[in-house]
Parts: C-alpha cells; sequence; structure tokens
C-alpha cells in the first residue's frame, strides 16, 4: 500500500525543504538517510553524542509528514512485555470473578467431565483476544493504518536479547504473537534508532539499519539551526554565541556543549536582552552551556580569551 505522504519523499530536496519546514536544519547525509529509509523500508540507526538532534529528527520528520510519533524509551532490562504488547490482567481477572459467579450455568447439566472441559476451553481462549491486549510502542506502529515514525530511542541502553528480538520486526515490520498470529504493518514505519554509543551494538542490528552519524555541526550550520530555532537573536548576536560555542569545543572537557545547549543559551540571551557578549554575562549564564562543575571550572579563567577569539571569528554566516 503507498501511503498519502509518500509523494512528500519525492526527491531528496523535497526532504530536506520538508524537514526544514518542520523547523529542522538537515545536512545532506540526513536527508538521504531519511528519504532512502522510507524508500528502502529499512530503518536509520542514528548515532552521536547527546544533544546534536537525533530525536528532534523523529519529532520533525513526523510533524512533516503528519504522522503520529511512537516513542519507545529504551533501558536496562527492557522486554517484549513492554515493548510489543501485554495481557490486561486486571480486565481479565475482572471477567474470571464474572465467569465464577456463572460457572454453574455455563456448565449447565454436562454430564462428563470431557465436556466441561471443552466448554471452558473455548471460554478461556476469550481471555487472550483482542479484547485483552495492551499493545506497546513496536505493536501500536504496526498497526497504524497510514504508518508512523516508530523512534526506538537510546537503543544501546537496552540488553543484547532485546536486539536479537527487535530484528524480526525491523526486517519484516511484522511481529508474532503466539495467541493471535503475526501482525504486519499495512504500511511500513519509517523507524529511527538512536544510540549514544554507551555500548557497541550487534552486528546483526546494525546490518539490518541504514547508519547516520550526526555530529556536532560545523559554525554556518549551526548559525543556520539557531535562527531558525530562536528566530529573535539579532544576527550580530547569533554570530558571536555560535564563534564562542565553537571555541569551547576546543577545550578538554568532559561533555562539551551540544547543540541543544547552544540553543538553550541563545534563548537565554534573547530573554536577558543581550545584543553583545561580555565576560560578566557568559560567566553568569555558563551553567547553561556547562553541565559539569569541573567544565565550568575550566573555562572560567579563559572567559576573556576564548571571547577574544569569537569575536574574531564571527563573520557574516549566509
Amino acid at each position: 500500500m503507498v501511503p498519502p505522504w509518500h509523494e512528500k519523499l519525492a526527491s531528496i530536496e523535497a526532504t530536506e525543504a520538508g524537514l526544514q519546514s518542520a523547523g529542522y536544519i538537515p545536512s545532506r547525509p540526513i536527508s538521504t538517510a531519511v528519504y532512502l529509509a522510507h524508500h528502502l523500508q529499512k530503518p536509520i540507526l542514528v548515532e552521536g553524542p547527546a544533544g546534536v538532534g537525533k530525536t528532534e529528527l523523529a519529532k520533525a520528520a513526523a510533524s512533516w509528514l503528519g504522522l503520529g510519533l511512537i516513542r519507545m524509551q529504551c533501558y536496562e532490562g527492557l522486554d517484549e512485555s513492554k515493548a510489543l504488547y501485554e495481557w490486561k490482567y486486571g480486565k481479565q481477572l475482572l471477567y474470571t470473578q464474572i465467569l465464577k459467579d456463572r460457572m454453574g450455568a455455563l456448565l449447565g447439566e454436562e454430564p462428563s467431565l470431557e465436556g466441561a472441559m471443552r466448554r471452558l476451553h473455548g471460554v478461556s481462549d476469550l481471555f487472550f483476544s483482542e479484547e485483552f491486549l495492551e499493545p506497546r510502542p513496536l505493536l501500536k506502529a504496526l498497526r497504524q493504518p497510514e504508518g508512523a515514525v516508530l523512534l526506538i530511542d537510546e537503543v544501546d541502553k537496552a540488553d543484547q536479547e532485546f536486539e536479537a528480538f527487535l530484528l524480526e520486526l525491523l526486517s519484516d515490520y511484522q511481529v508474532s504473537i503466539p495467541e493471535i498470529g503475526t501482525v504486519r504493518a499495512e504500511v511500513a514505519p519509517i523507524v529511527m534508532l538512536t544510540s549514544n554509543s554507551q555500548r557497541d551494538l550487534g552486528d546483526a542490528l546494525k546490518r539490518r539499519c541504514l547508519h547516520l552519524h550526526i555530529g556536532l555541526p560545523e559554525p554556518r550550520l549551526e548559525a543556520r539551526i539557531i535562527a531558525t530555532r530562536v528566530p529573535g537573536i539579532a544576527e550580530a548576536l547569533r554570530r558571536q554565541l555560535v564563534a564562542f560555542v565553537q571555541q569551547m569545543r576546543t577545550l578538554d572537557l568532559k561533555k562539551l556543549p551540544s547543540v541543544s545547549e547552544t540553543i538553550d543559551w541563545a534563548r537565554v540571551l534573547v530573554l536577558l536582552h543581550v545584543r553583545e557578549l561580555d565576560p560578566g554575562l557568559v560567566r553568569e549564564t555558563l551553567n547553561v552551556l556547562l553541565k559539569f562543575e569541573s567544565d565550568i571550572e575550566t573555562v572560567e579563567p579563559r572567559i576573556a580569551e576564548l571571547l577574544q577569539a569569537a569575536r574574531a571569528e564571527a563573520v557574516p554566516v549566509r
């Protein structure tokens, strides 16, 4: 089945423009990966440090294509019952009590134990039917009639056993439920798996996916991102803050400021009606960019030096 949003992904250029219309400024490799993911029906494994826009890519794609975003956050110990489906045990318990109260009427005058068991077997099958099924993110994504964007977030936090479970879903966009049968997607979802590289993923999972690495952006791209996400910021200030953050990333820090932190800092500067960076202001707002006290202590003595270098590099961005 060809989904109604298929034409939006007519080309890589159309994909790039579509993501931009949703407020996401993609690089060429990002636009290419999203385009290929749909046309080849392959998931994308998006790797890179935290805060570079991996999750935002899935949100933007869903917004642009008019699809629901179904997100599954991975963690150690995640299993099939939390990812695929589980049974509504409370409802089953309630119906069990009702059945108990009506047991006599159900069995009637059945003379044999074998006959009574046949009747009870027919009733027990109802307890494991659609009526009692609670779909979780993976099953929900397969059942969307017009497709969906399925975000499997931080898959590197899940166990290797969960990776193996994902292979059937990612190979054929189908899953097997013993009590019901095989569920196949009418429209294959666009699947994005994100990883912060906390552990190495298995070769089988990597082979099934298109690989996309999103790193920290170069200055021009970061300036475009800030202009899109913080439209109220003045151009001169935008160039300055991007140059300053780029200078900070050359230091030996525990956690380099990511794009998300640059966006937050830009919003703070707009809120404070800042026109130009100065050492005092940078020092007061440094905790927006840096998340570890040791990093703040490393940067503080060098603020004036970094600002001077940033002003020298803050050239107009087109």
